[in-house]
């Protein structure tokens, strides 16, 4: 990865080197298509019903 961070200190550089813990959040153009559209699925999931507790709210 060229976006590699550096670590501030023990714990991560241990994390990043041993376990293999990544540094940086992953690009959403790099993630498997099935990942993607699950992703994209929950967000939309979680809007839509966010948008229709506000308007059940109001018309109640």
């Amino acid at each position: 990865m060229t976006n590699r961070k550096e670590s501030f200190n023990d714990v991560t550089d241990h994390m990043s080197k041993i376990e293999g813990a990544p540094m940086s959040k992953p690009e959403m153009s790099s993630l498997p298509l099935g990942i993607r559209i699950i992703g994209y699925a929950m967000i939309g999931f979680t809007a839509l019903a966010s948008l229709l507790f506000i308007i059940l709210a109001l018309l109640d």
